[in-house]
């Protein structure tokens, strides 16, 4: 007879905080300066309307988030729990390799420094905090964030999910600025965007090693020209 694998339980409701803190825009790490490209998006009239906000929004979520940074934070997830360093250096190596303009890079490690910061004061005695830190030139952000999101005892594709789904958030407040639009639309946006992330997560969970990828050319470029616009209002 086939083996059953049991049903996960529900989260723990600490385990479950735990993840909503990490994914509240209240997190002191500065996401909301950014809009990863979408301003330059706006400025260039890739993206005018709500229906072009959320095609946009979405698009990146899918050909960007989760063929990079969702697949390794799950890899990250595993060598921090492996107290493997060596692989921890690497992916967070790759994370700023991939980043393609300056603006891009000093996103990842500003955010990634904060949130080490962050767990300083939470998790002083886990000796992976200080591996964190020490990360050269900087920890960037999704490899913060694994080491974070494990400390919540969450299985690994809550932890992608609420990922996903602060990073969301963070690109729609972005789009209510920057396009603008109305509170509205931005809830319009979440919910179409709620619908795809749990399709999005699994297949990042599925993708075979080797595989992760991180070829956007149309940020890259919009990024760099993003660093020379004459009047914007975010970091990215």
């Amino acid at each position: 007879m086939p083996r059953c694998r049991p049903t996960p339980g529900p989260l723990a409701a600490r385990s479950l905080l735990q993840l909503m803190w990490l994914a509240s825009p209240a997190l002191p790490v500065g996401g909301f300066s950014y809009s990863e490209v979408l301003e330059a998006a706006v400025d260039t009239g890739h993206v005018q309307d709500e229906a072009q906000a959320a095609t946009w929004i979405e698009h990146q979520l899918r050909l960007s988030l989760g063929r990079a940074d969702l697949p390794l934070l799950a890899r990250a997830q595993g060598a921090w729990r492996r107290h493997d360093l060596a692989e921890v250096q690497a992916l967070n190596d790759w994370v700023r390799m991939t980043r393609e303009t300056s603006e891009l890079r000093q996103q990842t490690e500003q955010m990634g420094r904060s949130l080490t910061d962050w767990l300083r004061q939470r998790q002083p005695q886990d000796p992976r905090v200080a591996a964190l830190a020490g990360l050269t030139p900087a920890p960037t952000w999704p490899v913060a964030f694994a080491l974070a999101a494990l400390h919540t005892g969450a299985p690994v594709r809550e932890v992608l999910l609420t990922h996903a789904f602060g990073w969301c958030e963070n690109l729609v407040q972005a789009a209510l600025k920057a396009v603008p639009l109305g509170q509205s639309a931005g809830q319009r946006i979440l919910d179409r965007l709620v619908d795809v992330l749990p399709e999005v997560v699994d297949a990042a969970l599925r993708q075979p090693p080797g595989q992760r990828q991180s070829f956007v050319p149309l940020l890259a470029i919009l990024s760099a020209r993003h660093e020379e616009q004459y009047s914007r209002l975010f970091r990215s």
